[in-house]
């Protein structure tokens, strides 16, 4: 309904902030108003729409239903008028409180979240009929069953969810322990060529002359050791 109405923050064909041309800047006083009345008429006519479909229309709502005489004189229209109005009510909550989303972002939650979810619900819808005609279940077996089917979703998924958080922790604690035993130090070999570090080692940088100077003292140490046993 919000899309639909062009409403914030679906807005996109008529973001009054960012444009500088057609109605919201050529007409003003009463033809400026008029466009904005066919904007607020259209959500009337959602409104009284989405009432009528799923509200249960001039029909009172529960606990007030429980009243025998509430579906009685004139309280239908009042009951309907209100629906409507709280309908009204959350257009314009929504434009106060919710910032305009990017044209990509409005696609994306479009796409892969409200048409997968619309599809979802007229299978359930479907199934619920089908048991409540030919199976003969109650709207409050209805319920309870699809409330037990939903707890038990819920539960499945956060097992898996804390199974996949067991999992990425341990490829975190592995990934921090190959990241420990590669940062070893190269200090290269004795002949001052250092070999080439691998993908997540390091290479601390020795100047050449104390290479040699310790290759030189390696070197005599070796040649002294040489020389004792010949003494």
């Amino acid at each position: 309904m919000v899309g639909e109405t062009n409403r914030a923050p679906f807005d996109l064909p008529e973001a009054e902030g960012e444009l500088v041309g057609g109605f919201h800047t050529e007409y003003s006083s009463l033809k400026f108003a008029m466009f904005f009345l066919a904007e607020y008429i259209n959500m009337v006519t959602v409104s009284a729409l989405a009432t009528t479909l799923f509200l249960g229309g001039y029909l009172a709502p529960w606990p007030l239903s429980l009243w025998e005489g509430a579906n009685s004189g004139w309280l239908p229209v009042l009951w309907w008028l209100i629906k409507v109005q709280l309908f009204i009510f959350i257009f314009i909550w929504l434009r106060g409180t919710l910032p305009r989303l990017r044209y990509d972002q409005f696609m994306k939650f479009g796409w892969k979240v409200l048409i997968p979810a619309a599809l979802v619900w007229v299978v359930v819808v479907s199934i619920a009929r089908l048991f409540r005609s030919d199976v003969g279940l109650t709207n409050t077996e209805l319920l309870i069953s699809g409330a037990v089917i939903i707890a038990v979703l819920f539960g499945a998924s956060w097992m898996l969810q804390i199974r996949s958080d067991r999992r990425a922790q341990q490829r975190a604690d592995d990934d921090e322990q190959s990241a420990q035993r590669a940062n070893e130090v190269l200090t290269g070999v004795s002949t001052g060529h250092p070999v080439p570090p691998l993908p997540g080692q390091r290479f601390e940088y020795t100047p050449r002359r104390a290479t040699v100077t310790t290759a030189e003292v390696t070197s005599t140490s070796t040649a002294d050791a040489k020389e004792e046993p010949d003494a």
